[in-house]
């Protein structure tokens, strides 16, 4: 109590000497045993600690993402570098015909470059908006960082099964449409 509202009480006879040093001497102990001060649990100090860390964790959040986005641009980099010191050049008059996603494309390649991509030598990568060949060697790396970047890279011929019907009537790979 402060010291006008404690005189006030005792003049009044609502407390007297012995309830003010009771209550003073529970507010001592009460001080002593919280260190120097009795600290409310939710106070500013607590909310500014509360705010600090949240700031820090959408601070690490904001980071990671940052690192990631330069991650897959880094490897975007690399991919085209690849893509452009391996690419063959290959413009002739026979067309090559591959399917890009929904869309079927013609790519005009020499006549050996169609044989190669028919047996899966070489590879049709996408860089951009432009369809370039490339070894097939070169492909697989590519695909180990980005395989959205690869077109078509024919792989080896699968064994016909034993019941199929049409097993004599094999469908060559470099069958012109």
């Amino acid at each position: 109590m402060s010291n006008a509202l404690r005189d006030q009480l005792l003049k009044a006879g609502l407390a007297d000497a012995k309830k003010v040093k009771k209550v003073k001497k529970e507010k001592h102990q009460l001080k002593t045993q919280a260190g120097k001060k009795a600290v409310p649990e939710n106070t500013s100090t607590t909310l500014a600690q509360q705010a600090k860390a949240e700031q820090v964790a959408r601070d690490r959040e904001l980071n990671r993402q940052k690192q990631t986005e330069l991650a897959q641009k880094a490897i975007a980099a690399q991919v085209k570098q690849i893509i452009e010191t391996n690419a063959i050049t290959s413009k002739g008059d026979v067309g090559f015909n591959f399917v890009d996603g929904k869309l079927v494309k013609k790519l005009y390649v020499t006549s050996k470059v169609h044989d190669e991509l028919s047996r899966g030598l070489v590879a049709i990568a996408r860089l951009a908006e432009q369809y370039i060949v490339i070894p097939a060697p070169v492909a697989e790396k590519v695909m180990q960082r980005d395989a959205g970047s690869i077109i078509l890279l024919n792989t080896k011929q699968q064994q016909p099964e034993e019941d199929d019907p049409y097993a004599d009537y094999q469908i060559p790979d470099d069958l012109m449409w």
